[in-house]
Protein backbone atom coordinates (compact mmCIF):
# COMPACT_ATOMS: atom_id res chain seq x y z
CA UNK A 1 0.00 0.00 0.00
CA UNK A 2 2.84 2.23 0.71
CA UNK A 3 4.23 2.37 -2.70
CA UNK A 4 1.14 2.73 -4.11
CA UNK A 5 0.73 5.65 -2.23
CA UNK A 6 3.66 6.91 -2.81
CA UNK A 7 2.95 6.49 -6.86
CA UNK A 8 5.59 3.74 -7.36
CA UNK A 9 4.82 0.95 -10.31
CA UNK A 10 5.04 -2.10 -8.21
CA UNK A 11 4.67 -6.02 -8.84
CA UNK A 12 3.45 -8.62 -5.87
CA UNK A 13 4.35 -12.38 -6.28
CA UNK A 14 2.48 -13.66 -3.57
CA UNK A 15 3.48 -17.50 -1.86
CA UNK A 16 6.44 -17.93 -3.71
CA UNK A 17 8.62 -19.48 -0.67
CA UNK A 18 11.62 -21.63 -0.97
CA UNK A 19 9.59 -24.83 0.16
CA UNK A 20 8.25 -24.44 -3.04
CA UNK A 21 11.17 -23.40 -4.84
CA UNK A 22 9.89 -23.99 -8.29
CA UNK A 23 7.06 -21.06 -7.49
CA UNK A 24 10.21 -18.93 -7.29
CA UNK A 25 12.10 -19.84 -10.47
CA UNK A 26 9.06 -20.11 -12.53
CA UNK A 27 9.07 -16.26 -11.80
CA UNK A 28 12.47 -15.38 -11.13
CA UNK A 29 12.91 -13.66 -14.85
CA UNK A 30 9.77 -11.29 -13.99
CA UNK A 31 11.19 -10.04 -10.45
CA UNK A 32 14.55 -9.26 -11.81
CA UNK A 33 12.98 -6.68 -14.07
CA UNK A 34 12.95 -4.77 -10.79
CA UNK A 35 15.29 -2.20 -9.70
CA UNK A 36 14.27 -3.27 -6.01
CA UNK A 37 13.34 -7.02 -4.53
CA UNK A 38 11.38 -6.55 -0.84
CA UNK A 39 11.59 -10.15 0.76
CA UNK A 40 8.87 -10.39 3.34
CA UNK A 41 9.76 -14.20 5.26
CA UNK A 42 9.00 -15.59 8.11
CA UNK A 43 10.04 -18.89 9.85
CA UNK A 44 13.88 -19.37 8.89
CA UNK A 45 13.89 -16.54 6.29
CA UNK A 46 15.96 -18.53 3.77
CA UNK A 47 13.71 -16.57 1.04
CA UNK A 48 15.68 -13.19 1.87
CA UNK A 49 19.11 -15.62 0.82
CA UNK A 50 17.75 -17.36 -2.34
CA UNK A 51 16.65 -13.90 -4.01
CA UNK A 52 20.01 -12.42 -2.94
CA UNK A 53 21.79 -14.97 -4.16
CA UNK A 54 19.84 -15.07 -7.50
CA UNK A 55 19.31 -11.52 -8.55
CA UNK A 56 22.05 -8.63 -8.48
CA UNK A 57 19.18 -5.96 -7.60
CA UNK A 58 18.86 -4.02 -4.75
CA UNK A 59 16.93 -6.90 -2.17
CA UNK A 60 15.17 -5.32 1.18
CA UNK A 61 14.47 -8.12 3.90
CA UNK A 62 11.18 -8.31 6.12
CA UNK A 63 11.33 -10.72 8.77
CA UNK A 64 7.83 -11.45 9.62
CA UNK A 65 6.37 -12.65 13.34
CA UNK A 66 4.53 -15.52 11.98
CA UNK A 67 5.35 -19.03 11.38
CA UNK A 68 5.69 -22.27 13.87
CA UNK A 69 8.63 -23.93 15.92
CA UNK A 70 11.23 -21.30 17.02
CA UNK A 71 9.88 -18.40 15.53
CA UNK A 72 9.67 -16.34 18.47
CA UNK A 73 7.80 -13.96 17.31
CA UNK A 74 10.35 -12.93 14.30
CA UNK A 75 13.43 -12.95 16.15
CA UNK A 76 14.33 -15.99 14.26
CA UNK A 77 13.47 -14.91 10.84
CA UNK A 78 15.28 -11.20 11.94
CA UNK A 79 18.43 -13.18 12.47
CA UNK A 80 18.43 -15.19 9.91
CA UNK A 81 18.33 -12.19 7.52
CA UNK A 82 21.13 -10.23 9.23
CA UNK A 83 23.27 -13.51 8.77
CA UNK A 84 22.02 -13.95 5.36
CA UNK A 85 24.51 -15.73 3.22
CA UNK A 86 23.26 -13.62 -0.33
CA UNK A 87 25.67 -10.83 0.71
CA UNK A 88 24.14 -6.98 0.68
CA UNK A 89 20.65 -7.71 1.61
CA UNK A 90 19.23 -4.84 3.46
CA UNK A 91 16.76 -5.80 6.56
CA UNK A 92 14.09 -4.04 8.55
CA UNK A 93 13.02 -4.54 12.24
CA UNK A 94 9.79 -7.64 12.28
CA UNK A 95 6.72 -6.43 10.33
CA UNK A 96 8.09 -3.09 9.06
CA UNK A 97 6.85 -3.32 5.16
CA UNK A 98 6.13 0.39 5.49
CA UNK A 99 9.83 0.60 6.26
CA UNK A 100 10.53 -1.40 3.70
CA UNK A 101 8.92 0.44 1.07
CA UNK A 102 10.14 3.95 2.01
CA UNK A 103 13.85 2.60 1.46
CA UNK A 104 12.84 1.14 -1.94
CA UNK A 105 11.47 4.66 -2.65
CA UNK A 106 14.78 6.00 -1.72
CA UNK A 107 17.05 3.34 -3.43
CA UNK A 108 14.35 3.89 -6.79
CA UNK A 109 14.93 7.88 -6.49
CA UNK A 110 18.69 7.47 -6.55
CA UNK A 111 18.59 5.30 -9.36
CA UNK A 112 16.09 8.11 -10.96
CA UNK A 113 16.68 11.39 -9.75
CA UNK A 114 13.54 14.20 -10.09
CA UNK A 115 14.36 17.27 -10.56
CA UNK A 116 14.44 19.62 -7.22
CA UNK A 117 14.83 16.12 -5.38
CA UNK A 118 11.48 15.62 -5.10
CA UNK A 119 10.10 12.47 -3.93
CA UNK A 120 7.29 9.93 -6.26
Amino acid sequence: RTLHFMGVQHSLYPDIGVAGLWRLMDRVEQIAAHDVVIVAAGMDAALASVVGGLLGNCVIGVPTSVGYGVAQGGTTALNAMLSSCGQGILVTNIDNGFGAACAAVRVINSLNPKPGGATP
